[in-house]
């Protein structure tokens, strides 16, 4: 099972990008991002992307861009170069039998293999994950300036351009009754024209997590992404037995095992399915599987990545038969710079999926040499 063509080289790069506006969670507020991109080389010419951008530093979870770079570049980089890339699944199936955790960095690596490897075969990368059934996704855009009047502005705004018409609002920082207030402003604003959701990033106890819920149903939200903490399975299951409104996990979702704990104990409504989050492509189809087996409805997330990593995303996104809540791909429209020579095509309250071979983006490298930390 071997070939002539080879892994030459395996590189890292933090690229830091300004954000439009600043964009406030609970856990940080965000006046950058720092896209972790990695560039795998191949002795046949091709060049495959990944990326595994988190958010906030280490205020949101246990890797930052510098320790993605340097756990690449120490210890992954080293085991592929010289590898047949032709591959992926067994170069990957090595690589977690020899690197523990480092769900983000595995998420770039294994991006990059796929990426190559489909430019090889001369398919869309979606190809090698059963097959797009959509050429576009749905996608919501979040408001997270923290000012009411901002938010509705900007709502109006990407709604006239048909560029969103769901929108999902950053709370947490404020008292419940403030963060709703906030909210039901805005829905009021937007009325029925817009699907208006939240997600408060762990920032409620249970208790308050029952307030908040009741409080935004008859406010007309849709949806409460991971109200409580992460690791409080028994209360999830709680507060979506209560059946107020619809309960999304994500924290709670670091790939296929946490999935089958929330779906074995019927604690959410909604999977948010991220790549990264889920340790790459391969992870996040097993989570939307069994996602899909236990009746739990799927929704795309984001780490807020640029281009390479909201593609990836995209790629696989497109091969889920049900996608009932949409995506959540806007990372690079938060961003002030492109990094691509043709940006993504967003239209018509959704993203474009190219059909040209691999993640089918074109990134321009004399701009990111531009923009990388070390240079």
């Amino acid at each position: 099972m071997s070939s002539q063509v080879k892994i030459l080289a395996v590189e890292t790069l933090l690229v830091d990008v300004p954000t439009i506006r600043p964009h406030r969670l609970s856990v940080a507020t965000m006046n950058h991002q720092t896209l972790v991109l990695v560039r795998v080389e191949t002795s046949d010419g091709l060049i495959g992307w990944g990326e595994g951008t988190t958010i906030g530093g280490l205020a949101y979870g246990e890797e930052s861009p510098e320790s993605i770079k340097v756990n690449i570049d120490t210890y992954i980089a080293p085991m592929l170069v010289g590898q047949d890339p032709s591959f992926p699944a067994m170069l990957m199936a090595s690589v977690n039998g020899h690197i523990q955790g480092n769900r983000f960095a595995k998420c770039a690596i294994e991006t990059a293999l796929y990426d190559n490897q489909a430019k090889r075969l001369g398919l869309p990368l979606s190809e090698l994950f059963g097959g797009r059934v959509r050429d576009s996704l749905p996608v919501a855009w979040t408001l997270a300036s923290g000012d009411t009047a901002k938010d509705i502005a900007e709502a109006e705004r990407v709604l006239e351009l048909r560029r969103h018409n769901i929108f999902k609002l950053k709370i947490g920082l404020r008292s419940v009754k403030g963060d709703v207030a906030h909210v039901a402003a805005i829905k009021r604003a937007l009325g029925d024209m817009a699907s208006v959701r939240v997600d408060a990033n762990q920032a409620w106890s249970v208790t308050e997590a029952l307030e908040g819920m009741a409080m935004l149903a008859d406010a007309g939200v849709d949806m409460v992404e991971q109200p409580i903490t992460a690791d409080d399975k028994a209360g999830l299951q709680r507060l979506t037995q209560a059946n107020i409104i619809p309960i999304m996990a994500d924290e709670a979702l670091h790939g296929p095992r946490d999935a089958f704990v929330v779906a074995s104990a019927q604690a959410a409504d909604i999977f948010a399915i991220k790549i990264n989050q889920s340790g790459g492509l391969r992870g996040a189809a097993e989570v939307a599987a069994i996602g899909k087996a236990a009746n739990i409805a799927l929704y795309g997330g984001t780490m807020l990545e640029g281009a390479v990593g909201t593609m990836a995303s995209a790629q696989l996104f497109s091969t889920f038969h049900d996608l009932a809540w949409g995506t959540e791909l806007f990372g690079p429209l938060l961003l002030t710079e492109e990094i691509l020579r043709e940006p993504l095509q967003y239209r018509d309250f959704a993203l474009e999926i190219p059909r040209r071979p691999g993640l089918g983006i074109d990134l321009d490298e004399e701009k990111l040499a531009r923009l990388r930390r070390d240079r």
